[in-house]
Order: structure tokens, then sequence, then C-alpha cells
């Protein structure tokens, strides 16, 4: 896979698929902007690369009609305060009046397209919004690895059109998660929580594959049960004893899962342990956050529970690595083919 230092960019229209989905409160405000300052290495690399920068992304679901709550005009606003510049914003992702914003664009300058979501042709994985897309660069880098196990025309499909490559936060995901994958410090310990238990309960036996331990919320346990998943490894698999819809994990649990935490080399966790956002329920997912810490182990994060927890108990900075990506994150770490990554390859 080629990445951004592959390609010669300097006065070139280098179009960049950003994963600027953050959270909004009730007033159309930023309430976490963790995924645009992860893209920012990037896009400064390029503007001091004197590119012509296109800045692409989606922001929530407004399933191909125009929802002025979810317009970039935020995103804009936050980007040009962490970036300490201007930029331009378009009304929309194609279009005429979008090629000539392009074609205005001077070396170094940065372009934030509309949100694509807008177009409906863009979770369709429609070819020829892709294409419409990939006319407005030269070269394509793909930074959203949040997104890349999704199959979008944005994701999955300009690099059809354009020669593409990835950018240093897409590269810096894979290379980490490779990592832990491949050659982890041992032992490794896997921490699978979160509510989607459906989801998530499948990927229990993969990462077996490679974990000396994979420890399980009582949800995922339930529905490793309820629907007979196979496990072949079931002595790595460790869950709550029982009381297993527990809003909470017990004294009695928290000891089992933070005894072999603490004894770790190399650790992943993604999902809470319990309601974490009552005050009441949040002690378990506090403990094994504190193990994890203690351990001193490499250890990788990532979900949009799990961080949103780790923020707001001020220890997202004492985890060796914090991935933008959730859905993608597992996909990845469990063996899936990521379309995003497909394509670039």
């Amino acid at each position: 896979m080629k990445t951004i230092k592959d390609f010669d960019v300097e006065g070139k229209r280098i179009l960049v698929r950003c994963d600027f989905n953050v959270p909004l409160d009730e007033d159309g405000n930023i309430c976490d902007d963790f995924r645009i300052v992860k893209t920012l290495p990037t896009i400064e690399y390029l503007v001091e690369q004197k590119a012509k920068i296109i800045l692409m992304s989606h922001l929530g679901e407004p399933e191909g009609r125009i929802i002025p709550a979810l317009n970039l005009n935020k995103i804009k606003e936050k980007l040009e305060e962490l970036l300490n510049m201007d930029i331009v914003k378009a009304d929309d992702c194609i279009g005429p009046k979008v090629q000539q914003q392009v074609e205005n664009l001077e070396p170094g300058e940065i372009l934030l397209l509309e949100n694509l979501r807008f177009h409906k042709e863009e979770t369709e994985n429609d070819s020829d919004f892709a294409e419409k897309l990939a006319q407005l660069g030269d070269f394509y880098i793909n930074d959203a690895f949040a997104d890349c196990h999704r199959t979008h025309a944005s994701i999955a499909l300009i690099p059809q059109f354009l020669p593409g490559g990835a950018g240093l936060l897409l590269e810096e995901e894979i290379s980490v998660l490779s990592k832990i994958m491949q050659q982890p410090d041992r032992p490794m310990v896997a921490i699978i929580g979160g509510s989607k238990a459906s989801t998530k309960a499948p990927l229990v036996d993969p990462f077996c594959a490679f974990a000396d331990l994979v420890i399980v919320n009582g949800l995922i346990k339930q529905e490793l049960i309820a629907q007979k998943i196979p496990l072949q490894y079931p002595e790595k698999v460790l869950g709550p004893k029982d009381n297993l819809e527990r809003l909470d994990v017990n004294e009695q649990d928290v000891l089992r899962f933070t005894s072999p935490i603490l004894k770790a080399k190399t650790i992943f966790w993604n999902g809470p342990f319990g309601k974490f956002e009552d005050e009441q329920y949040k002690n378990g997912t506090l403990q094994i956050a504190k193990a994890i810490i203690e351990s001193k182990a490499f250890s990788v994060v990532g979900g949009g529970e799990t961080i949103e927890f780790l923020d707001k108990e001020g220890m997202l900075d004492q985890f060796s690595h914090v991935s933008t990506g959730g859905g993608a994150m597992l996909d990845f770490i469990s063996g899936q083919t990521l379309p995003g990554l497909e394509a670039l390859n």
C-alpha cells in the first residue's frame, strides 16, 4: 500500500478523505474534537508540501437529505482554530461551483467540501458519484481509518479513478494494530465490552487466535452462550461468573479481570464493562482502566464509548495508542477485509 509520502504533492490537488464525524451538542457545537485533531498531521504535512488540499468527510446520518444542522460549518471553524489559518468551505461536494473553487486553490490552501452524506449516492457506493469526486483531485489520500470498514463511494471507489494512498493517521493505525496482532509482547490480553453484543461476540474466537486471554463483559458472554457460538479456545475466554445482565462488574469479577491485566505486556481494549455514564455503575470500567495503566503494558484502546469514558476520567493520555476506529478496529484485528484498505491495495 502506498502512503502520502510516496507522492510528489507540490502544486497537486490532493483529495483527502477525513473522518470529521464528531459528536455535537443540541446547539450544534462540537463536544469532542479528538478525530479532527488526529487528522492534523496529514493536513499540516500537505500544507508544508504546498499541495492544494481538498478535505471531505461525512457528519451524522442525513440519509441523502440536506440537513442544515449537519453541515460542516462548525468543522471549518474548528479546523481554522486548530490549524491557525483560514480555509474555504464549499456549499456542496460535487458540481461546477465546487470544481471552480478547486481551480481557484493556491498551493498550501485548503478547501473543505460539504457533508458527503447529503448525497445518498455516498452510502450507496455509487460509481458515478465517486468519479465526480475523483475529478476534483490528482491524488487520493485516505486518512479515515474509522470508516474503512464501510463500502461507501468516498472510501471504496475513488481509488478506481485516482492514484491513492494512506494518510499519516491511517498508516499509524495499520502499523500499531498489525503489531499487536502479529508480534505482541506476551502475555497479550484483549478486553471486549460494550453493548453491541451481537456484533462483537462472533469476533471473540478470532481474537483468541493471537491473544493469550480474551476478557468479555456479561452481555457478550450471554450472546456467546445464547447463539452457541463455537470457540476453538474456550479456555482463553474469561467473563463474569453469573448475573450477566448486571449494570456493573461486581468486586469478585473485578479481581478476576484485573489480576491477568496487571501481568500483561500487551493490552487491547474496546468497550466499557457497565453503564459507565451513571456514576454508581462505572466502578468495573474504572478498575479495568486503572489496571491497564498500572500494568505499564503497551496498550491500545478504541471505540467511542471507551474513549468518552477515559476522556471524562482524564486518563486518555495514559494509553499507548488511542485508535480513531471502533468497528473498523475490531474488524481489522479479527482478520476481516476492510473495503477502504482493499481499495488502496
